[in-house]
């Protein structure tokens, strides 16, 4: 998401500066990747004893889609699930993952619903609810 234009601040940065806007806030989410998201992760999946590998983060892969053209990344004029990580989307349609290739990601947060429960600490779910209307909904 932060290198290909995957969340809804690259959109607004898209409209409030264009395409030099657009790849002000990807070099910024780039620049703060390490500290924002990967030592939370890190945090979390060494708790557990594991140890998380990320291969989008390769350092040719990332040097590679910092150099790559914008429009080729994304195109934030497109609706959501088509124009964000776009080069991801297109990439999976060649290779046969059609449906899987228009779906909008969603934080876990927010797909579960978990955030919508305004419950601190926990949220207890009830009984007569299915997963997959939390997982799909």
């Amino acid at each position: 998401d932060e290198q290909m234009g995957g969340y809804g601040r690259h959109r607004t940065a898209f409209k409030r500066g264009g395409w030099a806007g657009l790849g002000a806030e990807l070099a910024a989410d780039r620049a703060r990747l390490w500290k924002r998201n990967l030592g939370r992760d890190d945090r979390v999946v060494s708790d557990h004893g594991r140890e998380a590998r990320y291969p989008f983060l390769d350092e040719e892969v990332v040097a590679t889609l910092a150099a790559t053209p914008l429009h080729l990344l994304c195109d934030p004029r497109r609706p959501p699930g088509v124009g964000d990580k776009l080069v991801l989307r297109l990439l999976a349609r060649s290779i046969g993952l059609s449906r899987c290739a228009s779906l909008q990601k969603r934080a876990i947060q927010f797909g579960s619903r978990i955030a919508n429960k305004n419950v601190s600490g926990t949220a207890l779910l009830s009984p007569d609810i299915a997963l997959d209307e939390l997982v799909h909904p």
